[in-house]
């Protein structure tokens, strides 16, 4: 279901945020802006803020946020459509759905979805319903797993037929090449289609939204001569390498607990659930991966390792501290008895001896300590050495300085080591791990403009030009890169461009757009178009408040953000939207009596005429690296004639009053 975009714009502006999510959360009016606990992470001093005036809300701890309709979706794991229903429902808004005004590639995604969620209900229809899946249904019993949980995960079962999924897809109108793209079926040199899943128990994966995005097929009995699991392929809706499996189920109870346990399997992971162990993971099969170590930290901080007891297993666990450390988890292994896994352990031994070995879980170095001496590594100086070496890079990963210093300590202690000795150690590996980036920075760097030379030619011009105060840095202030300013085109004929990167002054400007006054928006267009702008997000940004502001339309955050395709913009404008700017004195505090208007216009004229200084530094900064290393005495006549224009453009900007 696609729904046009002007009636999703309706529709969120026939509701307040406050309203809808006071429903959910106590809120407090705190000056302009609503406070109250944020429902996405725990908290007992209240993080979480709505405006009102800029229909958003932002969490300060966890950094959620969004507008309503973003919040519904994580709130009650919705979908985008599901959530502008929901509002529109409350609104008495109809929503007409027939309007072919949706995208290709949104429309793409919709079908797609609708096969997935079709395939689904077949599957479990076959293993609740069908005669036929009375073996998968037995299956399920000797694993000890119930009829409500089957439900809730949605379990099923692929017919031991080449095309019974596929007659079902036919008599609901399915595009077969839709249904081939999600791997639900296939056909070999140009023969009819046929079922991918057959004679397998389902597994749907879902999305953190609760959308099914793909399907895990395993078999009930060994045999040779098949694959144990059948996985959907990647597609438009499905990236095995983002995707957590049960998620989508658990994320409520991580986020209460402060906690993720990670599993291997389906099973595992089901198995711990019904018992009443939720808060629980698993990497689809697969070695977790940097995406889905990610994903989990939007959730938590604190994980614990739960793979199987087998080496596969240990060799899994000691891949994840790597990845898990990067993301800045607090990182723990548990180890079961031989022979077992999470799912079998806690159907043999129950809830209680479970959570009893989450309690002896090992911190990453005691793991990977006793891995070590499992292996005998400690009996060999070379493998010592080995091993030792290993404990200081997991060490390495660790960005809190402190704690990494601590760690270097526990394991200086317990191998009666110098710290010194592995302080150095752990030096190396830093600078070792850096190196690359720092090769590749220096690789990036913009080449030099035809008329500059190498260093040999650079002695022909008097260095004494340089010395005595005519081409003094003191002369401006170094600061982030931006283009060429209003200069004459003669005098900006070879000035060195600078790299593009956004200055704070231009994002505070950035800030004042999104205030929505219209006042301020009109008055910095007047002095600045969206192309004076150094960044492509500031652009982009600058670029989305003029069309809105020139079409008439309001400009509100909570508005805008569901133009903004990319996430990491969409976090800026949010964040920006919920702070104080932060450049100078705030004109609040200089003039406390003004109106608000009076004090953003003031504050407005005051931001603009730092970036204007601002960009003048930068254009000295440049100018004065081209004369230095320039040995062209023509050349450098002209880029001190320019220099002496920025100069003065300098002091009549300082001169203009705020």
């Amino acid at each position: 279901m696609i729904i046009p975009e002007h009636k999703i714009e309706e529709v969120r502006s026939s509701i307040s945020i406050v309203d809808v999510i006071s429903e959910f959360v106590q809120l407090k009016k705190r000056g302009k802006n609503y406070l109250g606990l944020c429902p996405f992470h725990q908290e007992k001093t209240p993080s979480f803020i709505v405006s009102s005036e800029k229909q958003i809300y932002h969490c300060f701890g966890c950094h959620a946020g969004g507008n309503v309709f973003k919040f519904l979706m994580d709130y009650e794991s919705i979908s985008f459509v599901e959530a502008v229903q929901e509002i529109a429902k409350r609104s008495g808004i109809i929503l007409d759905t027939n309007e072919n005004v949706h995208t290709e590639k949104q429309s793409e995604m919709e079908v797609l979805y609708d096969i997935n969620t079709l395939a689904a209900k077949f599957f479990s229809g076959n293993l609740l319903h069908s005669p036929l899946g009375e073996a998968a249904r037995k299956y399920f019993a000797g694993r000890k797993i119930n009829l409500q949980t089957q439900r809730a995960f949605g379990l099923g079962y692929a017919l031991p037929e080449w095309d019974g999924f596929l007659r079902h897809a036919k008599s609901n109108n399915v595009e077969l090449e839709k249904a081939q793209q999600l791997g639900l079926i296939d056909k070999k040199d140009g023969s009819n289609y046929y079922d991918k899943f057959r004679d397998r128990i389902i597994f749907p994966i879902f999305s953190p939204n609760g959308r099914v995005i793909a399907f895990g097929g395993r078999i009930m009995e060994k045999n040779p001569n098949l694959a144990k699991y059948l996985n959907s392929p990647e597609s438009p809706v499905y990236f095995k390498r983002k995707t957590l499996y049960g998620l989508y189920h658990s994320k409520d109870e991580i986020r209460k607990l402060d906690k993720a346990i990670l599993v291997e399997g389906y099973l595992d992971l089901i198995s711990l659930f019904q018992h009443g162990v939720k808060n629980v993971v698993a990497s689809c099969g697969t070695a977790l991966t940097e995406e889905q170590a990610q994903m989990l930290s939007r959730y938590t901080k604190n994980i614990v390792v739960f793979y199987d007891s087998d080496p596969a297993g240990v060799k899994a666990s000691l891949r994840s501290i790597e990845i898990l450390l990067k993301q800045n988890f607090e990182v723990k292994i548990a180890e079961l008895p031989d022979g077992e896994d999470p799912d079998s352990y806690i159907h043999n031994m129950g809830r209680q001896a479970f959570e009893e070995q989450m309690k002896r879980a090992l911190n990453f170095l005691e793991y990977q300590t006793l891995q070590y001496e499992k292996k005998g590594m400690f009996n060999d100086p070379e493998e010592q050495t080995k091993a030792l070496r290993e404990l200081v890079q997991s060490a390495s990963y660790v960005n809190d300085e402190l704690k990494r210093n601590l760690l270097i300590k526990s394991i200086a202690k317990k191998f009666n080591l110098r710290e010194k000795l592995l302080e150095s150690e752990l030096e190396k590996l830093k600078k070792s791990s850096s190196s690359p980036s720092r090769v590749h920075q220096a690789s990036r760097q913009a080449p030099q403009d035809s008329f500059q030379h190498n260093n040999s030619t650079q002695e022909s011009f008097p260095e004494s030009y340089f010395s005595q105060g005519e081409f003094s840095q003191d002369d401006y202030s170094p600061a982030d890169n931006f283009p060429q300013s209003s200069l004459p085109e003669a005098l900006r004929k070879k000035q060195e461009p600078a790299a593009p990167e956004a200055s704070p002054v231009e994002k505070e400007i950035i800030g004042l757009l999104f205030e929505g006054e219209k006042k301020i928006i009109k008055y910095i267009f007047n002095h600045l178009t969206p192309e004076d702008f150094t960044e492509p997000m500031s652009q982009y940004l600058a670029e989305l408040v003029y069309d809105t502001f020139q079409s008439g339309e309001d400009v509100l955050p909570g508005a805008l953000i569901d133009k903004i395709e990319d996430e990491k913009t969409k976090q800026f404008v949010i964040n920006m939207s919920m702070e104080k700017h932060s450049i100078s004195r705030t004109w609040e505090e200089i003039n406390p009596g003004d109106d608000e208007s009076q004090n953003l216009i003031r504050y407005a004229r005051d931001t603009i005429k730092q970036f204007r200084l601002f960009r003048i530094d930068k254009e000295l900064k440049i100018n004065y690296n081209n004369i230095k290393n320039s040995a062209d005495e023509n050349e450098i006549l002209r880029l001190m004639k320019a220099r002496n224009y920025l100069l003065e453009e300098k002091k009549l900007i300082q001169k203009e009053s705020t």
